[in-house]
């Protein structure tokens, strides 16, 4: 039998931040970089991005590395604007969600991301709600980048764990990426899936 839940480690796109990859591949494709599709998708992703994302490389780095594997002779600005067309909205009612939920759970955040994104994501939520710390909202929310570890690798995880003193039995995890979810699951975490059309606000917590 499952042991209650004290904690909860959410994912952050497609839960609480709306991405489209589509968006970002056609920006590319309308720039004229072919292939894009093939070195960046959800669940795949180019050494490259990997690097990106767990703080390896800088921000001028990447962009002079994508330009030499996408053979292209774009600018740092129109990568970024690129790179950062599948970051939408977040919807009020997850937040609203979120501030609820956090009176009845110890919550968490882990995202694989990077600063890039990061400081458009943070840009926008802060345009949606002035004054609201985004990562405020949780005990501590964890970036890939800063992290230095991305999932689904286990070490990512258990970082988390061991540095909160988390037991995995006591902890969900929600992400709508399947081998995040496996991968917590192997830990001995409970999860869940939140697969579309599902959002938060259909959980029964």
């Amino acid at each position: 039998m499952s042991k209650p839940i004290k904690n909860i480690i959410f994912d952050l796109g497609g839960v609480f931040l709306n991405i489209d990859f589509q968006l970002t591949n056609k920006a590319f494709i309308d720039l004229g970089v072919k292939g894009f599709n093939e070195m960046f998708t959800q669940h795949f992703s180019n050494p490259l991005f990997e690097l990106l994302e767990t703080g390896k490389i800088s921000d001028a780095q990447f962009y002079e590395a994508f330009r030499q594997e996408a053979k292209t002779t774009l600018t740092n600005e129109q990568i970024k604007t690129a790179w950062n067309a599948l970051l939408l909205d977040f919807p009020a009612e997850r937040i609203d969600w979120l501030q609820q939920i956090s009176k009845k759970y110890r919550i968490f955040l882990f995202s694989n991301t990077n600063q890039i994104h990061y400081d458009c994501f943070i840009e926008k939520f802060e345009k949606q709600y002035p004054g609201v710390d985004f990562d405020r909202l949780f005990i501590k929310a964890y970036y890939s980048q800063n992290l230095g570890l991305r999932k689904p690798y286990p070490a990512s995880f258990q970082a988390i764990l061991d540095e909160q003193g988390l037991e995995a039995r006591e902890t969900l995890f929600i992400d709508d990426t399947i081998k995040n979810v496996e991968a917590a699951q192997a830990l001995g975490l409970q999860t869940i899936h939140l697969a579309q059309p599902l959002t938060v606000l259909d959980l029964a917590l």
